[in-house]
């Protein structure tokens, strides 16, 4: 079977991914509470995430799969069927006509069904050959639902085992990045000291038929917990506190998503403009959708945020004007009353700018939309990691707060069906190299280029306030040293005033250059600049392809790393009641 996607209807919601695993030996008198505990805990999920789309993420074996995947469907979910062989190959592994039947019958109604790559590599010094061709194809599929699902549904009697590609196996690299035979060992040690929001495992326990026993000593049959890598309570009823944030920050994105799905529809932008269908790879048009939405909404809360900078800044100086007022004009109770009746408008504004989250939202999404499009852009020029089990969503921000594990959930969810590609069209590297590296008037080398030029005048005009109210307060003080008492005295209030407004007017100016870090970001975006231009060269220099892929990954991977230091610069920048006060005062 040549490999098929079903298109869903266009859907708002954030997929939450659920993957199988589990025994294909269930004992009959388990099935029917086994069903029940399934059913519980899927229903649970689509109540407490009821802006999510629940996804069910399923190779449809006999037993746990399919029991799952009929729990799926009657609950009217989506069912993704990734198959880890031709269906023909995988059909032989079945053990009775039975499952076959419903085999395909559950794929008929699946939202969408692909295969993975066919290709076998030669099996490691010391393992038979034979088990390897058997096994490896079970074990790459454990470790592609591991990388691309929210939560890993194990039904499993908590025995640990040594077969390749088995239960134990894949809940084992669920955890610990690592399946004997299969990944290099190095690549569990690498992220074995940062915390991961992958690791988490909902354990339903179920004895296994073909060991004729039931489950592990600690455990009893039906029995179930969350299972994670945490080091003081690996097992837990309720979800863990890490978790529950990185579900609750991509329910705030499927919610902003639906308030504003109509403007997203009318005016977001596409990563696929100007290309063709046919050159771009399979299932590339989901992380596209996700970038446009991301897009939109982090020009929509950047507004905001924006805004929200610009007005308390403005009402910061008539604060300070005001009280400049007071003191150097009249004593006046209305200047103290306009003092207070700005920062209480002030402090309002912010009020509703924090209660909305608008800056963290405005950098979340930015962040994400940012690393979406080096996801599409890789996918496009079919770049893929030297290591297979690692993608794109694996290593960004991987070091950060581990509140930005709901960003890499979002990008595992954007993967799922362009991971499985080995390849890609040819001309989706010459549409990379148009749309993304671009030139000196377009694509992000153009970007950057403007971006940067933008800044850098920004700061001029506050270097140029700065040295006109410098000039300002000299030429008034050596006024005032000159003429002695000679000035009238309401003459020399006007002056005061005079000087302490440019004063105040430009550590305004500053507050607000602070506020969105126009410094770091022209050495930001300069930077950017001359690893684009670097790139460009480099890629005007070749004509070999693989070449050219080399160079753009190296150029997405130092985007992911800017893009990330972006975000931990503007997180610190944040404007608060007690700022406007000081600012005003």
């Amino acid at each position: 079977m040549s490999p098929h996607d079903i298109k869903p209807v266009p859907d708002f919601r954030l997929p939450l991914v659920v993957a199988v695993t589990g025994h294909r030996d269930l004992l009959e008198s388990e099935l029917g509470p086994l069903t029940e505990r399934v059913r519980w805990f899927l229903q649970d999920l689509i109540d407490k995430y009821p802006t999510h789309r629940l996804t069910i993420l399923s190779p449809l074996a006999e037993g746990a799969d399919m029991l799952v995947a009929r729990e799926a469907i009657g609950l009217s979910l989506d069912l993704v069927v990734p198959l880890p062989k031709r269906q023909e190959d995988y059909l032989r592994d079945f053990q009775t006509d039975q499952g076959r039947r419903e085999f395909s019958e559950l794929l008929s109604k699946a939202s969408l069904v692909f295969e993975l790559p066919q290709a076998i590599p030669p099996a490691p010094q010391g393992m038979d050959p034979d088990a390897w061709t058997m096994d490896y194809p079970y074990a790459q599929l454990g470790t592609f639902l591991c990388a691309h699902c929210h939560i890993l549904l194990a039904i499993w009697d908590g025995k640990p085992s040594a077969g390749m590609g088995g239960t134990a196996q894949v809940v084992r690299f669920h955890h610990e990045n690592y399946m004997p035979g299969i990944t290099p060992p190095n690549l569990s040690t690498l992220k074995m000291l940062v915390d991961d929001e992958s690791d988490l495992v909902f354990h339903i326990v179920c004895s296994h038929r073909k060991n004729g026993d039931g489950p592990h000593p600690d455990f009893e049959p039906l029995d179930w917990s969350w299972f994670t890598q945490d080091k003081d309570e690996p097992r837990t009823r309720e979800l863990p506190d890490q978790h529950k944030l990185i579900f609750q920050r991509s329910a705030e994105f499927s919610e902003d998503a639906l308030r504003f799905a109509d403007q997203i529809q009318a005016g977001a932008y596409s990563l696929q403009s100007g290309s063709k269908p046919e050159d771009l790879p399979e299932g590339i048009e989901m992380i596209d959708r996700l970038y446009s939405i991301a897009d939109w909404l982090a020009i929509h809360y950047q507004r905001l945020t924006l805004r929200t900078l610009l007005v308390t800044h403005t009402l910061a100086f008539f604060m300070g004007l005001m009280f400049i007022l007071y003191s150097d004009l009249e004593s006046w109770n209305a200047f103290l009353l306009a003092f207070l009746a700005f920062f209480l408008i002030a402090a309002g504004t912010q009020f509703f700018a924090k209660r909305g989250a608008w800056q963290r939202k405005y950098q979340d999404y930015r962040t994400m939309a940012e690393g979406l499009r080096v996801q599409f852009y890789w996918a496009a020029a079919g770049i893929h990691s030297p290591d297979k089990w690692n993608f794109t969503h694996d290593a960004f921000l991987q070091s950060q707060s581990p509140e930005f594990g709901w960003i890499r959930n979002v990008m595992r969810v954007a993967g799922l069906r362009c991971d499985a590609n080995a390849g890609a069209p040819a001309a989706g590297l010459e549409f990379v190299l148009r749309e993304w590296v671009g030139d000196q008037d377009r694509g992000q080398l153009g970007y950057f280029k403007r971006k940067a030029r933008e800044r850098i005048e920004r700061h001029r005009l506050t270097e140029r306030l700065g040295r006109i109210s410098l000039i300002t307060s000299v030429c008034i003080v050596l006024l005032f040293v000159l003429s002695g008492s000679a000035l009238p005295e309401s003459l020399t209030a006007v002056l005061r005033i005079v000087m302490g407004g440019t004063l105040l007017l430009y550590a305004i100016r500053e507050g607000y250059a602070f506020a969105t870090a126009v410094k770091e970001l022209i050495k930001q975006y300069e930077f950017m600049l001359r690893i684009y231009d670097n790139a460009y060269r480099r890629l005007s220099q070749t004509d070999q392809a693989s070449e050219k892929r080399q160079i753009l990954q190296a150029l997405g991977q130092s985007a992911l790393d800017e893009h990330s230091d972006w975000l931990l610069m503007h997180r610190e920048r944040s404007l608060d009641e007690g700022e406007i006060w000081r600012l005003g005062s």
